[in-house]
């Protein structure tokens, strides 16, 4: 909801739908839960992880760059 409320597209993987996606997530974030966020190439971790960067004022800079 965080990031349809800012207008940011997204792509959502269904890594419980297909096991080599899940795969490639745990490979990736290093991370067994869901979601596991990306923003471009940067790996941001799950949703409280996305939670702070919003708090913090860092997300829209991030944002940005993409």
């Amino acid at each position: 909801m965080l990031l349809d409320e800012k207008g940011v597209e997204y792509e959502d993987f269904r890594v419980d739908l297909d096991a080599s996606l899940r795969q490639e997530m745990v490979k990736l974030s290093k991370r067994h839960t869901v979601p596991q966020i990306w923003i471009g190439e940067r790996h941001i971790g799950g949703f409280t992880d996305l939670s702070v960067l919003e708090r913090t004022g860092t997300l829209n800079s991030l944002l940005e760059m993409e």
